[in-house]
């Protein structure tokens, strides 16, 4: 199911929407804005699941940080 509602935006944003259509990346200006909504539930999801691990297990160390990017051939 879907809902139409009308939501205000600032020009810029409005254009920028405007122009993924145009180019392709979005089917309509609604599906770029729901894109853009759900995208953000999944950080907001992602937040609190890391808030959660910092207050179970405490915040991550110098030397986890360490471990990580040598892990990850980062460093």
């Amino acid at each position: 199911m879907t809902t139409k509602i009308a939501v205000s935006l600032p020009d810029e944003q409005v254009a920028a929407a405007r122009r993924a259509v145009k180019r392709r990346r979005a089917s309509s200006v609604s599906a770029y804005v729901a894109e853009a909504i759900a995208r953000r539930e999944r950080e907001d999801s992602l937040t609190s699941l890391l808030d959660d691990l910092d207050r179970e297990l405490g915040e991550p160390t110098a030397g986890d940080f360490a471990w990580a990017d040598k892990a990850l051939a980062i460093k």
